[in-house]
């Protein structure tokens, strides 16, 4: 062209960016710069979408002032281009900067902050966020809905997560598979299967994701029955055909569901080649933790042995998990010597080692493993659970008195352990660490996050109701036994979701048929 302006330039520097040549977009942007032509909105709006990764972040920081320079930057396309580079750089607080600066708001700008705190596991922020802009008159799309979803999602809100299904419902949005995908995950990650199931039947499309998600669900569930059923009709439709994730999916359900042999089964067919998908190392770690659940400690040490990978650390922790619940502690304390090597920082691994020693009685070793968490200056990370009622988030740390209601928790904590002792409820005293006397012991296992938010969830469901547990890290047996009891004596369905998977305790009775 013997003359370029703003359009020719900023349609070449969009072709580029479109089809993800960000290198190519950046380099055209710096000539246009030198050959005296002024960027518009347009341009910065398109370019900015090339700033990704760490080198791409350097030159959008350089970009965002040259149009702070060009006063710009509360233009509605840059501030949203702006905003959506900063928090798909981690940078949220940048981000929200920009997004409180833009003197309005679309669809595009809202989505790219609300999308932004849940990439980042922010999830009570995208949510408080997102009811925010609603009073205030926001229009969602589905790409919105899908955002806020994925938060629900980690809260496992599932009050609120019905709410934004009804704003889908009545928004009259066309079927995009994304949104209902977003909807199984949900329903799933909250505790309600049944409605996951529902979507999914429904879909008049599914893909590969669609498949996943909900074999994920069963396997989170510890529903390894349904998963294997689910994955065999997948194979009959031959529709969609299965990837790496579909597997871990199944061979998870398989080890949480307690069924070894299926498992087992499938990882060989795969190793076949039958449905070409090669075994990843993610594979082989789904073995070694089914075999490890299955009790086979053994069995497990010796695959990680033959391996054609070289062991992970997430291999060793599930193989050193099998040892603390099955008691092995000559090989637990192999594995516990190679992970402190590989993560010395880890705190799981040496409270897993505490634990494996404390069940054993073996208190100096005990000792011995929390000196060296000292001297390493390793710090434990703290349980927490939490429980949503009148859509509200209550949260609960051991022992917590912080709650506005803590003495009525505590009474109501004590009148569960009397009430359930008379149906055989026995502390299992096993689960505390330190080397203290039985009533102690037992005063600590009471004050229990889990419990705490269990009781604080009686006192504030009607009857009928289920109560609804969750807690970042894996629920304790004690914990667990004494929530299948009240379930029994006070005729309640209890559902606790703890880092690993979902515990669904109808008349005492678990999903995971105590096997987790």
């Amino acid at each position: 062209m013997p003359e370029r302006n703003v359009v020719s330039w900023t349609a070449m520097i969009s072709a580029y960016s479109q089809r993800g040549y960000a290198s190519e977009a950046l380099n055209l942007f710096v000539q246009m710069l030198r050959s005296g032509t002024e960027p518009n909105e347009f341009t910065f709006a398109t370019v900015l979408t090339s700033c990704t990764g760490a080198f791409g972040f350097d030159n959008g920081r350089q970009i965002h002032s040259l149009i702070i320079k060009s006063r710009l930057e509360s233009h509605i396309y840059v501030g949203s281009s702006l905003l959506d580079m900063y928090a798909k750089a981690g940078k949220i607080h940048e981000a929200r900067e920009v997004f409180e600066g833009l003197p309005e708001r679309d669809v595009v700008s809202c989505t790219a902050i609300i999308s932004g705190y849940a990439q980042l596991g922010l999830d009570e922020k995208a949510l408080e966020l997102f009811c925010r802009l609603q009073r205030e008159g926001m229009i969602s799309n589905y790409v919105t809905y899908a955002s806020v979803l994925t938060a629900l999602s980690g809260l496992a809100a599932l009050e609120h997560g019905k709410q934004v299904h009804n704003h889908v419902l009545r928004s009259e949005l066309p079927s995009y598979v994304v949104l209902q995908n977003s909807l199984i995950d949900m329903y799933a990650k909250c505790g309600n299967l049944i409605y996951s199931r529902r979507i999914f039947d429904n879909m008049s499309e599914r893909s590969v994701i669609s498949w996943n998600a909900m074999l994920v669900g069963y396997s989170k569930h510890g529903m390894g029955k349904e998963a294997v059923e689910l994955f065999k009709l997948m194979g009959q439709e031959n529709k969609v055909q299965p990837d790496s994730i579909t597997f871990l999916a199944v061979l998870s359900g398989c080890s949480h569901g307690g069924m070894e042999d299926r498992g087992l089964e499938i990882f060989y067919e795969m190793l076949s080649g039958k449905d070409g998908v090669e075994p990843e190392i993610e594979h082989y770690g789904c073995v070694v933790d089914l075999l490890g659940r299955a009790g086979l400690v053994e069995k497990a040490f010796k695959f990680i042995k033959q391996m054609p990978f070289e062991p992970t650390a997430a291999i060793w922790g599930s193989l050193l998990g099998a040892c603390r619940v099955h008691r092995n502690v000559d090989i637990g304390e192999v594995v516990a010597n190679q992970l402190l090597q590989i993560e010395p920082e880890n705190a799981g691994n040496y409270v897993i080692l505490s634990n494996l020693y404390a069940s054993a009685g073996r208190w100096e070793d005990v000792g011995r493993v929390r000196e060296l968490m000292n001297e390493k200056a390793v710090i434990k990370e703290p349980g927490m659970s939490w429980i949503e009622l009148n859509e509200t988030l209550h949260t609960f740390h051991a022992s917590d008195r912080s709650h506005p209601r803590r003495e009525e928790v505590f009474a109501k904590v004590g009148e569960l352990s009397a009430k359930i002792k008379e149906a055989g409820y026995a502390p299992d005293l096993s689960c505390v660490l330190y080397d203290v006397d039985e009533e102690q012991k037992e005063k600590m296992l009471l004050g229990h996050s889990e419990k705490l938010a269990l009781a604080f969830g009686l006192l504030g469901t009607p009857e009928g109701k289920p109560v609804r547990v969750i807690k970042n890290l894996r629920i304790c047996v004690d914990c667990h036994n004494f929530a299948k009891l009240v379930s029994k004596v006070y005729r309640r369905e209890v559902s606790l979701r703890d880092k690993n998977r979902f515990h669904h305790i109808v008349g005492g009775i678990c999903s995971c048929g105590d096997y987790w």
